[in-house]
């Protein structure tokens, strides 16, 4: 009997472990996630791009694990705050990680700045790596603006107040298996999905 391959998803975010375990439920692998490993020395995230950090996680949990690992480092780039918080979206308003904490500060500093100013990006990149050596990586990118009052009761982070106008909808008030389609995650994963199943096949 051939053993199912493994990856370890590299992340304790609910909404993201929730994000990814769809778009690859269809791909034959065994996903595993950090809680089944106990307590695990966390990665340190001080790169200065998401691709940096991605890969840095990828191959600190494959080397730790043994496992092959999928680790994605994502955030939000503001134009009126000079592509802030970027890197530290998820510390934005300090190391606690408190993600009203990190919306109160985002709409504090963007105070003034008129609704035609407020674009912005969602950024995310997947790292897949065994623990040698990455193997794959991908990005994604989602445009909107920025709102002042938080719509919608779905997604995580800063996605009530992260507005598509094409759509006059927040990423908060989309249905979840719309928004893994056109997402920076969903959009990231999309495109690492042939490679991881390419390395499935050559394994």
């Amino acid at each position: 009997m051939v053993k199912r391959a493994s990856l370890l998803i590299a992340t304790s975010n609910l909404g993201k472990l929730r994000e990814i375990r769809e778009v690859l439920a269809d791909v034959d692998v065994a996903l595993t996630t950090l809680d089944e490993w106990g307590e695990l020395p966390e990665a340190v995230e001080d790169g200065a791009t998401f691709e940096a950090n991605a890969r840095k996680k990828a191959l600190h949990y494959a080397r730790l694990t043994g496992l092959r690992t999928l680790a994605d480092d994502s955030g939000l780039e503001v134009d009126a705050l000079g592509g802030q918080p970027g890197v530290i979206s998820a510390r934005f308003a300090g190391p606690a990680q408190d993600s009203s904490a990190n919306n109160a500060k985002l709409i504090a500093d963007l105070q003034g700045v008129p609704a035609a100013e407020r674009s912005a990006r969602f950024r995310c990149v997947i790292a897949i790596a065994d623990p040698g050596e990455v193997r794959a990586v991908a990005s994604g990118v989602l445009k909107g603006e920025i709102i002042d009052q938080p719509r919608g009761a779905c997604g995580f982070g800063y996605d009530p107040y992260f507005l598509l106008p094409e759509l006059g909808r927040t990423t908060a008030e989309l249905d979840p298996a719309y928004k893994n389609r056109i997402s920076h995650r969903g959009l990231a994963l999309q495109a690492i999905r042939p490679r991881l199943i390419a390395l499935l096949a050559s394994d």
